[in-house]
């Protein structure tokens, strides 16, 4: 079996010392594609590397939790690294209103400048969307986008569908292993099999067997053990479940079949 990790950080500083090891890991376990999103104008090249090195797919976008970080002139910096190719989304991008101490109005702004730049470029979104689904569903329907992932889904049964219809997918990972995550569990379950796909958010979000104080790090080779979880959770074959994200993935991420 295949899969493909639709969300892992690759580039994060907690794997400078043993990436490759990371890689091998996950190409053993089976992952044998990532999808690395970006998250400040500071670490594109290094986003950029994960294609450069090792073949990654890659997102660049301005993350809305260093909304203190971004400046006006790092979006027309996006534009001229999309200009350069090898990109295949905006991300990750959306709104946290989770953290209390971020600025909204400047989320909002950067959000909705790089939905524009997506638009522009024809480029489906990475969106982050903690406890901000609606929001995001606003600007969304503004900007009318080619779709995307909606990364780490924990909405309702209606915001689901409202994002099903606007073209997005619906990521999912370590957060359905924990027995506590009733409602991600269950939408697991119950939504639409077409709409879903696998993440890691590596290194963060581990799943249950790596939980403690600290939780152990987060990497792709976890994501087999994901998806037999999330496998159990609807019933169906394990393999069954594999080929049908990978498709979704390839699908919402206009990388063809």
């Amino acid at each position: 079996m295949k899969f493909i990790d639709s969300h892992c950080h690759l580039d994060a500083d907690q794997f400078d010392l043993d990436r490759d090891a990371v890689l091998a890991r996950s190409l053993a376990a089976g992952v044998t594609a990532w999808l690395v999103p970006g998250i400040t104008a500071a670490t594109m090249a290094k986003t950029r590397a994960m294609d450069q090195q090792y073949g990654a797919h890659i997102a660049l976008g301005l993350h809305p939790i260093y909304e203190a970080e971004h400046r006006e002139d790092h979006l027309p910096l996006l534009r001229s690294e999309l200009d350069q190719g090898g990109v295949i989304a905006v991300g990750e991008i959306g709104l946290d209103f989770h953290l209390p101490d971020l600025n909204r109005e400047r989320q909002i702004y950067f959000f909705e400048a790089q939905l524009k730049i997506a638009r522009d470029y024809d480029l489906p979104v990475i969106v982050h969307i903690r406890r901000s689904q609606d929001q995001v569903l606003k600007y969304l329907r503004k900007w009318r986008v080619k779709g995307g992932i909606a990364h780490a889904f924990n909405g309702s049964e209606q915001q689901a569908a409202e994002f099903i219809k606007l073209g997005f997918c619906l990521g999912f990972g370590g957060a359905l292993t924990y027995s506590g995550s009733q409602r991600i569990r269950r939408l697991a379950a119950q939504l639409p099999l077409e709409s879903l796909v696998l993440e890691t958010d590596a290194p963060d979000m581990p799943p249950s067997w790596l939980a403690g104080h600290p939780p152990q790090r987060n990497e792709p080779a976890q994501l087999p053990q994901i998806a037999i979880e999330l496998a159990a959770l609807r019933g169906m074959d394990i393999a069954d479940l594999a080929v049908a994200c990978t498709q979704n993935t390839l699908r919402v991420l206009l990388l063809g079949a």
